[in-house]
């Protein structure tokens, strides 16, 4: 059984290219592949191999202070679904290209809201002040053709940075409810939280932990279909059982 982790954390890294070679050397003795990413916001972590090793690696960096609280998604396949280890420095983990989202720089994470705590306004209708709801999907067409939330907004965008241009038609439409962002693991959707608060739209939470983070603690309620992931089992159900089980292309 191969262990597939999910993992970021925004902190401030003046050392990136020291960070990228250590975790290189941890990625490296675990014989765990995937990508890595480090910016000076932050690391992004997609990685799969050995339980035990996956294991390690997350003990290991979270025993540096500044990764302590590091955020995890784990699941599992047959098959490694990665082809080799690749390790990346660049000027941010998930390009948006807005100063003024950089959590970095905020003086507060945006606000978020649990899985649970989702699962139960999506079943009344509304948040627990009687505001609508509206959950906008802060992934690609192509993540999205895979399955979204029921109902959700999507937006006809192939990268995250043509996000702010797609959202402006709908703005004046969502004034009066309250705007749950989402995306695969909770980078996105932390990003975009951000930047709609700054601009105005103080009516906007994200999802803790994004879709991955919901099926782990609520399942498929209110999902219809599979969420993409960007590795060789293309997408997982609400079980986060993949829709195929083989390697990317190395």
């Amino acid at each position: 059984m191969i262990s597939n982790l999910a993992a970021y954390h925004f902190v401030a890294i003046d050392d990136p290219d020291a960070v990228a070679a250590w975790l290189h050397g941890l990625a490296d003795a675990g014989e765990l592949r995937g990508t890595v990413l480090v910016a000076p916001e932050g690391i992004n972590l997609f990685l799969a191999g050995a339980p035990a090793s996956i294991d390690a690696l997350v003990a290991a960096v979270r025993a540096e202070r500044r990764f302590a609280a590091l955020q995890i998604k784990l699941s599992d396949s047959e098959t490694q679904p990665f082809g080799r280890l690749k390790v990346k420095v660049k000027p941010e983990i998930i390009s948006f290209r807005k100063p003024e989202a950089m959590p970095l720089d905020a003086p507060a994470r945006a606000p978020d809201v649990a899985p649970a705590v989702l699962a139960r306004w999506i079943a009344q209708g509304h948040d627990d002040g009687g505001r609508r709801l509206v959950l906008l999907d802060t992934r690609n067409r192509e993540e999205f053709g895979y399955g979204t939330f029921a109902g959700a907004l999507t937006l006809p965008i192939d990268n995250f940075t043509e996000l702010p241009d797609a959202l402006a038609p709908h703005r004046d439409s969502l004034r009066d409810a309250t705007v749950v962002s989402f995306c695969t693991g909770g980078i996105r959707c932390e990003k975009a939280a951000l930047w709609m608060r700054t601009d105005g739209m103080d009516n906007v939470l994200q999802l803790d932990g994004g879709i991955l983070g919901y099926f782990e603690q609520v399942g498929g309620f209110g999902y219809d279909g599979h969420c993409f992931v960007f590795d060789g089992r293309v997408a997982l159900d609400p079980a986060l059982r993949p829709l195929q089980d083989g390697a990317e292309a190395a």
